[in-house]
């Protein structure tokens, strides 16, 4: 299994490309599932989440066709047809792995009129249950059964009626979900109090080029008018606002000077707010953003929170640059409860982090100390890398698959600004 070597003190100098939002591009896939024609997205992210996804829509028949690139070039362009479904059960084997796999269940309702599939695996960042998914589908006429590990959705008659859901607490997934369920039923529904984060914003925007009617879009009040087929679509998936955010760090913790070219700025608001807070400047133009740490990092406090808060995919990168502000730091983590998991291993590295349920108290040090650590989830690993390249000495980081889930290239895109960085097979 492959590790990551990193020598830490180099500052980071220069630009890196942002690739194609991961988040958003495992909602887009299984937007093919509603239509028999095909379906095209530009600036997908080489990512090894990407690949599953895709082995999981060949399962059903969906056709997948990689367009010719230089093996070194950031992103691809992939086509997607589903002419003919020849089946609607998504089995354990490719489900287990990729908690995403769930939002094949709306669009294959939709489409098929019945989906069978198995509980959704992912990250262990705490209990994500997917009961606001299947209430949704329920509310717009789908028949939920659970059986051995499996769901198993029905819409009588072949179709979703269609219907309204208050969602009792903001949820970015089931939001997806229901849309894509949404868009081919007989009649109109409304989603109260659905998520807003920009992914969500780029899925509305892919299924109106595909000819769904929907109103609301950016707020949490959705109304979908469905309609009787979509048609094909050629769509560039949004830039990942949280491989922007997590450079961001990286180079404001070694000092540095960073241009993230095609980073949005609009969709990172919350991350930049707080990035300026603990001290770094951050201009922004219409193809991206530059970082300059220009002093000492300062202490602040933080709390996650549904978008336009705080996303809590970037909380473990901002703990990791705080590890090195002047002074003392709180952060709250308000979407998941056991999402502290790289704590310990920041603690290895010179850290001084102590968490007491959802909140950590982040001592910033002058110094932190390369060490092996190991990776616990994709995020963690992140600040791993993040307080290695800062490190005095050799950081080895391990598990490197949580990464490949979804950082393109990692280590070549930090070696383009400077880091000394390499990707080595375990002995």
């Amino acid at each position: 299994m492959d590790k990551l070597v990193i020598r830490g003190g180099n500052r980071l100098v220069g630009t890196i490309p942002i690739s194609g939002a991961k988040n958003a591009a495992l909602t887009l896939i299984p937007c093919a599932l509603l239509t028999d024609e095909p379906v095209t997205l530009r600036n997908l992210p080489r990512l090894a989440d990407i690949d599953g996804f895709q082995h999981l829509m060949t399962q059903f028949g969906v056709s997948v066709a990689i367009q010719g690139g230089r093996p070194e070039d950031f992103g691809r362009v992939v086509t997607y047809e589903a002419t003919r479904l020849t089946s609607t059960v998504a089995p354990y084997d490719l489900v287990r792995k990729m908690r995403a796999s769930i939002l094949v269940l709306g669009p294959m309702l939709a489409r098929a009129g019945e989906a069978t599939v198995s509980m959704p695996g992912g990250c262990a960042i705490g209990n994500r249950p997917i009961d606001l998914h299947l209430k949704a589908l329920e509310a717009f006429g789908a028949e939920i059964e659970l059986a051995q590990g499996y769901v198993k959705a029905v819409a009588p008659g072949g179709r979703l009626p269609g219907g309204e859901f208050d969602f009792p607490v903001v949820s970015v997934g089931a939001t997806e979900n229901a849309l894509m369920a949404a868009v081919l039923a007989k009649g109109t529904s409304k989603l109260f109090n659905a998520a807003r984060e920009p992914e969500i914003v780029d899925l509305c925007n892919l299924l109106v080029a595909m000819g769904a009617e929907i109103e609301g879009i950016g707020t949490s009040d959705l109304v979908i008018h469905g309609v009787d087929r979509l048609h094909g679509a050629t769509y560039r998936v949004m830039s990942d606002r949280i491989e922007a955010g997590s450079y961001a760090c990286a180079a404001a913790i070694t000092g540095g000077d960073v241009r993230l070219e095609g980073a949005s700025a609009h969709d990172m608001a919350s991350t930049i707010h707080a990035l300026r807070n603990i001290g770094i400047e951050i201009d922004e133009d219409k193809n991206g953003i530059n970082v300059r740490a220009p002093g000492p990092l300062k202490a602040t406090n933080l709390t996650t929170a549904p978008y336009p808060g705080l996303a809590t995919d970037m909380q473990a990168q901002l703990m990791a640059l705080l590890c090195k502000a002047e002074g003392t730091s709180v952060l709250k983590e308000t979407i998941f409860e056991n999402r502290y998991m790289h704590v310990p291993e920041l603690n290895r590295m010179g850290a001084n982090i102590e968490t007491e349920g959802r909140t950590a108290i982040v001592k910033g040090t002058d110094v932190l100390t390369g060490a092996e650590v190991m990776a616990t989830d994709l995020r963690a690993s992140m600040s791993l890398v993040i307080a290695g390249l800062a490190a005095e000495g050799e950081t080895t980081v391990r598990r490197l698959y949580h990464l490949d889930r979804g950082y393109e290239r990692l280590e070549e895109k930090l070696q383009l600004v400077g880091a000394d960085i390499e990707r080595v097979g375990d002995d």
